[in-house]
Formats: structure tokens, sequence, C-alpha cells
């Protein structure tokens, strides 16, 4: 899955990449989703222009009838379904949203707009918790990068959507070794074992955290 933004987030310098954090509103841009027939995990970097799932499956012509997020509480997916144009167990989407996607054709999803007024934030539960690498966190270069940045110790389990092979794979912590590493990028979702509550990234002034969980 090929994740691009343009004109500005993956082709400026990390100094040029915080003035663009210093005034989202006046940066647009896209990230790039490519999708297979089957499952793919996608998620909304950009300010979501979808007010609910049904919005969002509309938007891919017929070829997409199922959109689930992962319920922390349940430790589930949780799915909206088109049934004749009625989206049974429809539900509100936001920025930073992650999404399980079923496509009935090779389709491309772009997430398209402007910045978000705040960069995403997820509070994970102890369990299995969906989240995307922020727009503002191009350091992680690497799944062990986010290991190393979450809480010590409370997350051991980091795992990407293959869509070849429709399964998550994972990278393992290993007594400080990530097995199966592998390489992350902004606009990544991902799904992550956590052994305790946390918040990542942390809260900061005037940025407010973005649960994991689609509301």
């Amino acid at each position: 899955m090929k994740k691009i933004i343009l004109p500005l987030l993956l082709i400026l310098s990390i100094g040029m990449l915080a003035a663009v954090e210093s005034a989202p509103s006046e940066v647009v841009g896209y990230v790039k989703y490519d999708m297979v027939i089957g499952n793919n995990l996608i998620a909304i970097p950009m300010e979501n222009p979808y007010a609910m799932a049904s919005d969002l499956g509309m938007s891919f012509a017929g070829n997409v009838d199922q959109i689930s997020y992962w319920d922390q509480t349940s430790q589930a997916w949780v799915t909206a379904t088109d049934i004749g144009g009625f989206w049974d167990g429809d539900y509100a989407l936001s920025s930073g949203s992650v999404l399980l996607v079923y496509s009935y054709a090779p389709t491309t999803f772009y997430s398209i707009g402007d910045m978000p007024a705040t960069n995403a934030s997820y509070t994970l539960v102890t369990g299995n918790n969906t989240l995307m690498i922020p727009l503002n966190k191009s350091i992680l270069a690497m799944a062990s990068d986010l290991g190393a940045e979450l809480v010590a110790g409370s997350v051991d389990q980091i795992s990407y959507w293959d869509q070849a092979n429709q399964a998550f794979s994972t990278a393992t912590d290993i007594g400080g070794f990530w097995d199966g590493d592998y390489a992350i990028s902004i606009g990544m979702p991902l799904m992550v074992y956590s052994y305790a509550p946390i918040t990542w990234p942390t809260r900061s002034a005037g940025v407010l955290p973005l649960s994991s969980k689609v509301r």
C-alpha cells in the first residue's frame, strides 16, 4: 500500500515541516492508499470531509459495501454494511480514523484537503488498538521506532495489514529486538497491542487527543 502526501509533507525538509505544522490551515495535500480486492486498512489523515461511514462508502461508486472500525471495548471490528443503498450500522467519522474497508475492485483512496487543525492522538486501552502515524511524526521510520517512542514496555506488538495475505503482519519486541521490523510512514494505519492504558502522542498545548475508536 503506497502512501503519498503532496505537495509539501514528504518533499520538504524537517525544518520546513515544522513551519507547515505551525500553520496547518494553509496546507492542502493528500495521502494516497492503493486498495486491492478484499480487505484494506486505510486512514483519514487530512481534514475529514465525510460525516458518516456511508458518505465514505458512497464515494467508492459501488466498489465498497463494508467499512469497519476497531471497537476497543469489545476488541472486535464494528461494521457499517451497504444494504441496497442503506448503510446498516452507520457511524460517524473523524480525522485520524483508521478503517478496514472491503473492496470488490482495485481502487485508490485519497484523503485530500487541508491539514487537520490538531495532530492525531490516540487513547489506547489494554488490548488491541488501531492508530495512524500522525502527520507530524515523519521522524518515525520503522515499527521499532514507534515501539521505542511509546511508553517503555507498554507495547510489544505493532502490526500492519498485509493486503496480499489478507492478514496482519506483526513486529514483536523480544527483549529490545523487534523481530519482523518493517518501515512505517506518516498516514500509515496500524494495530498495536498495549499492556496498559496510554495516550500517544501525549497531549500538548492546544492539541486535543483523538480516540482511535470512531465515535
